[in-house]
């Protein structure tokens, strides 16, 4: 009798063992799948790789989600720069000129890939926005002790150069985003430009990319200095001017009373202006009371001497 109830005491204690066991260990298991899910998704928002990158970063590093950040990184660079290595012969002459005017300071770069579909897509146009930052900030730093006007001309051996802080180039971020996007890409050229107090810098650019307020980016882009011009409407007088130069092309500046050669000429001051006709854009200077001292135009694609 007493072997039977010991049996039975066992048996239910076997039973509960058998029951909430699992249960305890199955409400455990959605815990730490929970924790992985919001890890993985926030991984994912801050770098923009794949499910399947993000978990084996967080797997890597148990969770750790600053050092999986870090590997992540890591290794899209390795990637971007093995894949860059692959894919540097093709041609790359799409792309996009980007521009930004700042405190009597401005730069235009040219950034290139191989096709129109990713010169429309973020991660490419991020690439730009740096790039242009990155080049002015550079100018600013290199001439922060002069004065005058000062202007400087880059070519891509010198962009890839640029330093952009914690020992990285501009070369490396343009690794990077290709590896992301699997084109090859470049930089082409750059421009900085840097003015006195009583000069002025207008710009434009053509086909102009929507949803980009800081750094303006289109297929055409002009800078334009110049003096003099009503306080109240110099942007718009630095906007003209812009537009005049991105279509009428002009190859060199000419003086005030240069006589106009026709269609076919290429000085600036004694071309047909743009936004009116009946006037050269000598003319119309000269009823802005302003000056034009210097001009850069750039053309997405376009080879040395085309311009």
């Amino acid at each position: 009798m007493s072997l039977a109830f010991l049996f039975r005491a066992v048996t239910r204690e076997a039973g509960k063992v058998s029951i909430s066991q699992p249960v305890q260990c199955f409400h455990s298991g959605c815990q730490l799948l929970a924790a992985d899910k919001a890890l993985l998704m926030k991984l994912r928002k801050n770098t923009g790789y794949t499910f399947i990158k993000c978990k084996e970063a967080l797997e890597k590093f148990e969770n750790d989600i600053a050092q999986a950040e870090s590997w992540l990184h890591e290794q899209a660079q390795k990637e971007g720069w093995s894949k860059a290595s692959k894919l540097e012969g093709r041609k790359a002459k799409e792309g996009l000129i980007g521009l930004f005017v700042g405190n009597q300071a401005a730069a235009m770069v040219e950034v290139n890939c191989e096709t129109d579909f990713v010169a429309r897509n973020e991660k490419f146009q991020q690439l730009v926005k740096d790039v242009t930052l990155a080049t002015l900030a550079h100018h600013q730093n290199k001439n922060q002790n002069l004065t005058g006007y000062v202007k400087s001309v880059l070519a891509g051996d010198e962009l890839n150069k640029v330093s952009v802080g914690e020992g990285s180039s501009l070369a490396d971020h343009v690794a990077l985003t290709i590896g992301r996007l699997g084109e090859n890409m470049s930089l082409k050229r750059a421009v900085t430009v840097g003015v006195p107090a009583e000069w002025h810098i207008g710009s434009y650019v053509h086909g102009n990319v929507s949803g980009q307020t800081k750094v303006a980016m289109g297929r055409y882009g002009a800078l334009v200095i110049f003096q003099g011009g009503n306080d109240e409407q110099r942007d718009t007088l630095g906007r003209k001017l812009g537009q005049h130069i991105v279509g009428e092309a002009p190859l060199s500046l000419g003086n005030m009373d240069d006589l106009p050669c026709g269609e076919s000429e290429t000085r600036l001051l004694p071309q047909t202006f743009l936004g009116d006709p009946s006037r050269t854009v000598a003319q119309f200077l000269k009823g802005q009371q302003a000056r034009v001292l210097d001009f850069v135009r750039f053309q997405c694609g376009e080879t040395p001497g085309e311009q």
